[in-house]
């Protein structure tokens, strides 16, 4: 479990912009970018070398809930 300090403080290290949790996942996703940084260890890999590449499909599912 992330500590919700470090969610508020936590933005894409590309574009800034704020990100979201995906706790089944573990992964804090950016819209903008459409990729997912793992979470590995409860520790944020906030690398974009890291990071998956989402679908607009994957994106758009996550942001409804």
């Amino acid at each position: 479990m992330i500590d919700k300090k470090l969610l508020d403080i936590l933005a894409c290290p590309i574009c800034k912009s704020t990100l979201r949790y995906n706790k089944a996942q573990q992964e804090l996703i950016c819209r903008a970018d459409r990729l997912a940084f793992p979470i590995r260890d409860d520790i944020p890999v906030m690398l974009e070398d890291e990071a998956r590449e989402l679908s607009s499909e994957e994106v758009d599912e996550l942001y409804k809930k």
